[in-house]
């Protein structure tokens, strides 16, 4: 899918949302606990009722790795199931060296057919060139993100110095800078605002502004709103661009809004909810 493409889907919806289908088997409701199709029937459920409001789902691999080859076939018939319409994410958090890296981006997007998949890049560009050499697929790269250990790493200050001499005069001017900001800058020219996205997660609203500076014109898929408490209004008003440039994932709020024989509707309702306020936001 290409940039033009999933805008023109955002703007046909007046949305930005994207359904994490983050299914925990142990969560499923209760008629579907001991059904050995459980989780995906609750996926397709969930699809189905949410699909008229949002622009993508994004399957975190972890829960479906964890029940080995079940899981991996669960996944392939969730992805199958998915409307071409809509954008897919396998959120699988990979990167290593280049040739293993090559494996990963082939299962993800050739094999299973996912628009885009979540790599980390602590190793360097070439364990995320792989990736963004595949055309109309996108590398969505952690970049500031939700979680509490964020601080102990991604937001520690570096310190960077510089000497200079003019006339005679000795000068070092230092600068500080968080590390998060040193990987935007550094990633942001790996790839290109068509096949390059960054991970920036809601519960850093504070940072928004200062991320929009540094990468004005990249999306970012910004998990974190609902459940975790990062605030759908905050990022609205600091990040959106003329194309949106947001794609906002909401997992548990939707698909657990109900635990009942009811979730599917449960979940379009909440969906829904969501998708009114971003068409506030976007008309605006």
């Amino acid at each position: 899918m290409t940039r033009q493409e999933l805008v023109a889907q955002i703007f046909s919806k007046d949305s930005y949302l994207c359904v994490g289908l983050d299914t925990d088997k142990t969560k499923l409701p209760t008629h579907l606990q001991n059904n050995p199709d459980g989780v995906f029937l609750f996926n397709k459920a969930i699809i189905d009722a949410t699909k008229n409001f949002c622009v993508g789902y994004k399957i975190n691999t972890a829960f479906y790795e964890a029940e080995g080859l079940k899981g991996w076939e669960t996944m392939q018939r969730t992805v199958d199931y998915i409307p071409s319409t809509h954008f897919k994410i396998a959120d699988a958090k990979r990167g290593d060296i280049g040739n293993t890296s090559a494996q990963y981006a082939k299962a993800f997007f050739e094999t299973m057919n996912f628009d885009a998949v979540t790599v980390a890049p602590y190793m360097g560009e070439d364990s995320v060139r792989p990736f963004l050499e595949y055309k109309n697929k996108w590398t969505i790269l952690l970049g500031l993100t939700s979680n509490t250990g964020a601080k102990d790493f991604e937001l520690q200050k570096l310190v960077v110095e510089k000497e200079s001499l003019v006339e005679g005069i000795h000068t070092v001017h230092r600068s500080e800078s968080f590390l998060y900001e040193k990987v935007l800058q550094t990633s942001s020219g790996w790839g290109s605002e068509e096949n390059l996205m960054f991970v920036i997660g809601a519960t850093q609203a504070e940072e928004f502004t200062n991320v929009r500076r540094l990468i004005p014109r990249h999306f970012y898929l910004v998990p974190g709103v609902g459940a975790q408490g990062g605030s759908l209004k905050d990022i609205s008003e600091k990040a959106l661009i003329e194309d949106c440039g947001l794609l906002v994932n909401a997992s548990r709020a939707v698909i657990y809004a109900s635990s009942g024989e009811d979730f599917a509707e449960a979940a379009a309702n909440a969906a829904k909810a969501y998708a009114d306020e971003m068409k506030a936001y976007l008309q605006h």
